[in-house]
């Protein structure tokens, strides 16, 4: 890994997103002012990213681009720019960036556009702003990447699977700078109101700072949150060639899937423990070799519960573990992406960053949850992302 982006709603920027997480910053926002379609839903809070000015990207191209789309271009270029705007043959350059939904404020605009003043109004740029492959799109015609343009759509691991989309990518020789991460700009009162209804967010019960409360005895779901994140993979090979520093090493991955509810995670684990076990495996290392946890840890009572016995399964109860969502929100899309820079400026600093709001730890799921920000050194660590629909991926990232 050579290069890393990210927008997220600690700010543009890695080293806001980064600076955020160690100082315990968050941005969750009431949207009541919004108009009368949010000041009704249940949970009219989301996590939000900044605006992007003029100073961030050309207005013009904004109007052009659904927001998704636009926190990953700006990602993009900071991680291109970071990674030294690596010279590649087109051949040889691919893009993956993963979506849990795609466009949908496009598409939700549009139909209200559709209703209100008739088909002739719907904008022409809608299809290709609507589309959940469009960011990846975007980036692969900025760059001029011929080598292949993917998209994985699987919800809340869509983000990871990108990133273990690039490492096959080059592990097989198809590619020897891929641009992977993933992107989301979720809120919106339909999706606030669906989350809502499936009992999945955060009730606004005390201040929203404090609403995300991944591992607390008294969490009640995730807040969502809109960012983008993405990195630059190059071969071994390719980064010695032009002597490029790299930051940290996608040493292993491990995809699976529960196959056993669309919204609720296997409670015995099982999956989630099948996905970390082949990260640890497939990068040559053994389950003690691991220093710390990035946890997918959204805040559900049961999506907490059922990582934690994965965790302790494989890992036991020692290894030093931490959730940024309780800062930043759930991400969706880009969830696994912004947490894969996060574990790589983990290992790259030797910081392992704090868990905001763990107040009263959930004693029935024995972690070493970091409250505090903890020193190393990280020589390994990994991150997981779970998504509706079953998808379980782990990421493991090694010192360069």
């Amino acid at each position: 890994m050579t290069g890393m982006g990210a927008v997220t709603p600690l700010g543009i920027g890695v080293t806001a997103l980064w600076d955020g997480l160690l100082a315990g910053a968050s941005n969750v926002v009431d949207l009541s002012a919004r108009g009368e379609d949010w000041a009704n839903l249940p949970v009219p809070v989301a996590s939000v990213a900044p605006e992007l000015g003029p100073d961030v990207i050309d207005p013009i191209r904004a109007r052009r681009l659904d927001r998704s789309q636009a926190l990953a271009v700006v990602a993009a270029a900071e991680a291109w720019a970071h990674a030294g705007a690596p010279e590649v043959e087109r051949d040889r350059l691919a893009v993956v960036i993963g979506a849990g939904i795609g466009g949908l404020q496009t598409l939700l605009d549009q139909d209200d556009v559709l209703e209100n003043s008739g088909a002739r109004r719907v904008s022409p740029r809608t299809v290709p702003m609507l589309m959940a492959n469009a960011a990846a799109a975007q980036i692969s015609i900025e760059y001029g990447a011929g080598a292949g343009v993917f998209t994985p759509v699987s919800a809340c691991a869509a983000g990871a699977e990108a990133v273990a989309m690039g490492m096959r990518l080059i592990d097989g020789d198809e590619a020897d700078v891929v641009i992977v991460g993933g992107a989301e700009a979720p809120i919106m009162p339909l999706t606030l109101a669906a989350f809502a209804r499936a009992q999945t967010l955060a009730k606004p019960s005390r201040a929203l700072d404090q609403l995300s409360r991944p591992f607390d005895l008294h969490r009640s779901g995730f807040v969502l949150g809109e960012g983008a994140g993405v990195l630059i993979l190059e071969s071994e090979r390719h980064a010695a060639a032009r002597r490029a520093p790299t930051i940290a090493r996608i040493a292993g991955f491990g995809i699976s899937s529960d196959a056993h509810h669309m919204t609720a995670p296997d409670p015995t684990g099982t999956g989630q423990v099948r996905a970390m076990t082949t990260a640890v495996r497939r990068a040559g290392l053994k389950a003690g070799d691991v220093d710390h946890i990035n946890c997918h840890a959204t805040g559900t009572a049961v999506g907490d519960r059922s990582e934690a016995l994965a965790i302790r399964t494989v890992f036991g109860e020692q290894v030093p573990v931490t959730a940024p969502k309780a800062s930043i929100g759930h991400l969706v899309g880009g969830a696994g992406a912004v947490e894969a820079i996060i574990t790589a400026l983990t290992i790259d600093t030797g910081i392992i960053p704090p868990t905001k709001n763990l107040d009263d730890a959930d004693p029935e799921l024995m972690l070493d949850v970091v409250t505090t920000e903890k020193p190393g050194p990280v020589s390994a660590a990994l991150t997981n992302s779970f998504g509706f629909g079953g998808h379980n991926a782990a990421l493991l990232l090694s010192a360069p």
